[in-house]
């Protein structure tokens, strides 16, 4: 499943054709980037994969960012070349809009989730994405329901290998009838299943435009929320001083509850230099 052709279509406009003419410093001038790593710093990797791939991981490497979301099996023996760890794993999902929440779904499913099960934790790896899929004219309690049963499925596995299961909540305007667009939807989903080792991936970027109050609700419900995504709003652009989010006071609220986890950059680049622009969206982010 190739999220890129999800996205591109509804959440980049215009900003896929800046990205398409800048470039990338992959030499990385590293002169004043310092990290304090109290944040565990990640990346998506279809954001930036017009760039090479081995170039962009020795870029990763030479800036110390030691992780990078979204990635599957034939990606990791690479990542794993250069020390980069696997930070939320995908492969075994059908796509977006067909998810845990349609019954007709769960055989597949099942069988995907128990295959790269045992391969993410043989990997070393602990995080694999999972989606709701789309409403269509279902109601959400169903939808509830129906994922529940499902999930249930594979939650033993998952607890066996130690890996998590994580739902990524997502907005109503980039992907329109997606039923996990409400944190307490998903915190209702995770009380039901009763595990440890299931999640939710809480998008900030996605959130902010569906819900908006991202500190109270990361203060209230962090406990459910096992990852987390940036961006700046408007645009799934940069999250510097052109958009409407201030990340400092974010990550100082996730630090705040004691999460441990990654925090994964997945802004598209509208900048010249588009390594400049993820440094400089670490840089904010390490608080």
């Amino acid at each position: 499943m190739q999220r890129r052709n999800f996205i591109a279509t509804a959440a980049i406009g215009t900003a896929g054709l800046a990205a398409s003419k800048v470039t990338a410093n992959i030499d990385g001038n590293n002169k004043d980037f310092e990290l304090k790593n109290n944040i565990n710093h990640s990346v998506c990797r279809w954001c930036f994969d017009d760039i090479p791939w081995d170039n962009f991981l020795a870029t990763l490497n030479k800036l110390g960012i030691k992780a990078l979301d979204l990635t599957g099996p034939e990606d990791w023996p690479l990542m794993k070349k250069y020390g980069i760890h696997a930070s939320m794993c995908w492969g075994a999902e059908i796509s977006l809009v067909e998810g845990w929440n349609d019954p007709k779904n769960h055989e597949v499913l099942i069988k995907n989730y128990t295959e790269m099960i045992p391969k993410v934790a043989e990997a070393g790896y602990t995080n694999l994405i999972c989606f709701s899929g789309n409403r269509n004219g279902m109601n959400d309690y169903v939808g509830l329901e129906n994922c529940v049963a499902g999930l249930s499925e594979i939650m033993p596995l998952a607890e066996k290998h130690n890996v998590v299961i994580q739902m990524e909540l997502f907005n109503q305007v980039n992907h329109p009838d997606y039923m996990c667009d409400s944190s307490l939807w998903g915190v209702e989903l995770c009380r039901r299943l009763g595990s440890d080792n299931f999640k939710l991936l809480f998008d900030i970027y996605h959130m902010q435009i569906q819900e908006g109050d991202i500190i109270r609700t990361i203060k209230k419900y962090h406990q459910y929320f096992g990852h987390y995504h940036t961006a700046g709003v408007p645009g799934r652009n940069e999250i510097d001083e052109t958009q409407e989010l201030y990340y400092p006071a974010i990550m100082k609220a996730i630090i705040d509850t004691g999460y441990e986890g990654y925090v994964a950059q997945e802004f598209i680049a509208t900048w010249d230099d588009k390594i400049e622009a993820l440094k400089d969206a670490f840089l904010r982010c390490d608080v």
